[in-house]
């Protein structure tokens, strides 16, 4: 039985079959999972890999390089608050520690109520606006303490969920249309790579042996 609701499964068997080979799925098909759970849970990376015909241990991998892909519980919203330099000369590490006081979390935290987690991030690349916050991966401009509080009311109220999704929906645009390549086309352009190095491997050896023969030949290594 898939891990994913019937919906889900329907998308994802539709993204694999957008990519001519089925691995390049496996990162979309991380977001479709967290976009369901809100975080990828350990029977949903298997299912992944299976789809895509790699291990558990390579979706894990994979998702554990990525800051966008949880492999552990989050709250609804993913609070994250920039601490890099030009944030913390703009009020971050004053924002930081207000945030941790009204929500009773530390970084890396969630609410009682699974509303919001907490994290302390590095460049959100909006330097103009410090400091930066974003939830779930939206802007929300430079905050100050009072401002932070009345985003967080917002999101408890539902009164930011046209613009700022559930965490793990990346997109609300569904894809329809991905590599459009003839597969015949991609296996005669690999199999030519494959000899085009065959040959460069094959030429290296080839001067290689020549250059180790003219050192071994007669009179290499005499004095004149």
């Amino acid at each position: 039985m898939s891990r994913f609701r019937p919906d889900m499964a329907e998308r994802a068997r539709a993204l694999v079959a957008l990519y001519p080979e089925p691995r390049s799925a496996l990162i979309p098909l991380c977001h479709l999972a967290q976009e369901q759970d809100g975080w990828l849970q350990p029977d949903a990376m298997e299912e992944i890999a299976e789809l895509v015909g790699v291990t558990p241990a390579e979706v894990r991998g994979t998702a554990s390089f990525y800051d966008m892909l949880h492999t552990g519980p989050v709250g609804r919203y993913l609070v994250s608050i920039c601490t890099n330099i030009a944030c913390l000369l703009g009020g971050a590490e004053e924002l930081l520690a207000h945030a941790q006081a009204t929500l009773g979390i530390r970084p890396g935290g969630t609410t009682a109520d699974g509303m919001v987690t907490l994290e302390d991030a590095e460049c959100l690349a909006d330097c103009d606006r410090t400091p930066c916050v974003t939830v779930n991966h939206r802007y929300v401009g430079g905050l100050t303490p009072q401002a932070f509080d009345q985003l967080v009311d917002d999101l408890r109220a539902g009164r930011r969920a046209d613009d700022i999704p559930p965490h793990g929906t990346l997109v609300r645009v569904r894809r329809n249309g991905g590599l459009r390549a003839d597969r015949g086309r991609v296996a005669a352009e690999r199999a030519a790579m494959a000899e085009a190095q065959a040959v460069r491997a094959r030429e290296a050896k080839e001067q290689a042996e020549r250059e180790a023969a003219l050192q071994s030949g007669p009179g290499a290594g005499s004095g004149s």
